[in-house]
C-alpha cells in the first residue's frame, strides 16, 4: 500500500494529475499498478487523509491540492489535534500517576499486554484508543474522559495513518509501556514525560511522512498484492 500511495502522491505532486483532473477508475489503477482493490483502496484514503483528493460518490476520485499541508482526521486536522493532545494527554497523565486505582493499573496493563501481542492494525488500533481513553479514567475526572471520547474517531483514524505509513506500532508499544510504568511507581514527572515523548514522537512521524521526498519511480509492473 505504502508503494501504490508513493506513486499516486508522486504523480499529483508532479503535476501528471493536477488539481481538478479525475484520478482513473479503481479497475485501471489496479491493472496498471497490478495491485489488489483492497490495496488500492487504502491508498486513496490515504491520499484523502493527505488533503490531496476527494471521492465524489458515483463520480471517482478528484484531485484538490497538490501539495501535503495538514493531514486531516475525521473531523479535525492534524496540526489542531496534537495541539490538544499536547493541553490535555500530558497533565492527564500527570494526574492519573497520583490518582490510579489498582483497578485503574491492571486495565491499563491487560491492555498493554493484547497490544504487544496483537498483530492485526485494526484490533490493534482500537485497542490504541481504548489505552488512552484508560489513562484518562485513571485520572479520576470524568472531564478528561470525555474530551478523549470527542476526539477518539480522529485518534482512531490518525493511529492508523502512522502505523500503515510509519510504522508506529511497536514503537508505540514501547510508548506505552513507560507511561504504565510511571503511572505504576506513581510518578508524576514520569507520566507527564513518558506521555510527552510519546506525543513527541507522533509529531515526528507525522512530518516524516507529510516532507516525504517526491519520487520519479513508476510503479507499474512492480508491486502485487
Amino acid at each position: 500500500m505504502e508503494a501504490v500511495l508513493t506513486h499516486l502522491r508522486g504523480a499529483i505532486e508532479r503535476g501528471r494529475y493536477a488539481i481538478g483532473d479525475k484520478l482513473p477508475s479503481e479497475a485501471e489503477l489496479c491493472r496498471t499498478l497490478e495491485v489488489s482493490r483492497p490495496v488500492l483502496r487504502e491508498a486513496l484514503r490515504a491520499l484523502q487523509t493527505m488533503g490531496l483528493t476527494v471521492a465524489k460518490t458515483g463520480k471517482g476520485t478528484f484531485v484538490i491540492a497538490n501539495t501535503v499541508e495538514d493531514p486531516t482526521f475525521g473531523d479535525y486536522a492534524a496540526s489542531d489535534l496534537l495541539e490538544v493532545r499536547r493541553h490535555v494527554e500530558v497533565p492527564v497523565a500527570g494526574y492519573a500517576a497520583l490518582r490510579r486505582t489498582p483497578e485503574n493499573l491492571d486495565h491499563l496493563a491487560h491492555l498493554l499486554d493484547r497490544m504487544e501481542r496483537e498483530t492485526d492494525t485494526t484490533a490493534w488500533v482500537a485497542m490504541d484508543t481504548l489505552f488512552h481513553l484508560a489513562v484518562a479514567e485513571a485520572a479520576q475526572n470524568p472531564v478528561f474522559r470525555r474530551v478523549i471520547e470527542e476526539i477518539r474517531d480522529a485518534l482512531a483514524r490518525q493511529s492508523a495513518f502512522l502505523n500503515e505509513l510509519g510504522g508506529r506500532r511497536e514503537q508505540s508499544n514501547r510508548e506505552h509501556r513507560a507511561i504504565v510504568e510511571a503511572l505504576i511507581d506513581g510518578s508524576e514527572p514520569d507520566a507527564v514525560e513518558a506521555m510527552s515523548h510519546h506525543l513527541d514522537r507522533v509529531e515526528t512521524t507525522l512530518t516524516d511522512i507529510v516532507r516525504a521526498p517526491r519520487t520519479d519511480t513508476p510503479l507499474e509492473g512492480g508491486p502485487a498484492a
